[in-house]
């Protein structure tokens, strides 16, 4: 069946993945509602995707599929041009899971329209102020190597918006950050659905949230007897054994959060009692 021609989006993206640690993830904003939940994917081990300007939601599992099946980023580009009659409204953006990255954007996406790829990332976006914003996205993420993903991505979203963002009068409304590291379940997955300044919302959605990853999505799934209440973890009350993991860190430490609750269990087992 041909994909049906869809709702237009005005919307700015990057797609990237971590060369260290191997994640992946989307930071997008728009001026549609809840953009979130129809435009991006990221799937651990497979890749990361986005559709957008006149969207169509079902390319989003195909692409995922193709990925997931051995295809390219730049075969799945291919794919879907040969499935969508109305390939030439989208624009396409993949990183797939080796950092290999295609774009499309369709010559009958509303002006400003266009994408910058780069190693392990692609920035895309439509309606936009001019070419700058894309131009500063791509600036952003190849300048923060050394930022974990998912401030990576902030960032890049963050110098689109300062850049210009999307052509007046159409503002920033919804906004999303999703990053997969190693598990099935996102690593962080949040959304401004409905704000009059969305990218700064979801900066500060982000902020808050961020200490809490650690414990979100490490240690309550893999060692819930040994998880503080999530209150005593960001107070920083908990027992002496967990105390130092109080706001680990997460890219390349988040990991060490259970290692480290293992290191403190055999030391606590090896220390002999005092003599009386």
């Amino acid at each position: 069946m041909p994909f049906r021609l869809g709702i237009e989006r005005n919307t700015y993206t990057i797609i990237g993945r971590c060369p260290r640690t191997g994640q992946l993830g989307v930071g997008i904003a728009t001026h549609s509602l809840a953009v979130g939940g129809y435009c991006p994917c990221v799937k651990a081990g497979i890749g990361a995707v986005s559709s957008q300007a006149y969207a169509d939601p079902r390319l989003v599992p195909s692409m995922i599929e193709l990925l997931k099946s051995g295809k390219s980023a730049k075969e799945v580009i291919s794919e879907l041009a040969g499935l969508d009659e109305y390939f030439e409204y989208r624009q396409i953006g993949i990183v797939d899971l080796k950092g290999n990255s295609a774009v499309h954007s369709g010559q009958e996406a509303t002006a400003w329209a266009g994408s910058i790829t780069g190693d392990g990332y692609v920035v895309t976006g439509n309606c936009l102020a001019n070419e700058h914003v894309v131009q500063a996205m791509s600036r952003a993420f190849e300048h923060s190597i050394n930022k974990e993903l998912p401030e990576r991505l902030l960032r890049t979203i963050e110098a689109g918006r300062n850049a210009g963002g999307q052509s007046k009068p159409y503002m920033e409304r919804s906004a999303a950050l999703i990053v997969h590291a190693h598990e099935d379940y996102p690593m962080i997955d949040l959304r401004v659905d409905v704000h009059n300044d969305a990218v700064t919302e979801l900066r500060r959605v982000y902020e808050f949230y961020k200490p809490y990853v650690p414990l979100y999505y490490d240690l309550r799934p893999k060692r819930p007897d040994m998880t503080p209440q999530q209150d005593e973890w960001i107070k920083d009350n908990t027992p002496p054994q967990r105390k130092k993991l109080t706001i680990v860190a997460f890219g390349d430490s988040i990991t060490q959060a259970a290692e480290v609750i293992r290191n403190e269990e055999v030391r606590q087992r090896n220390i002999k009692p005092a003599c009386n």
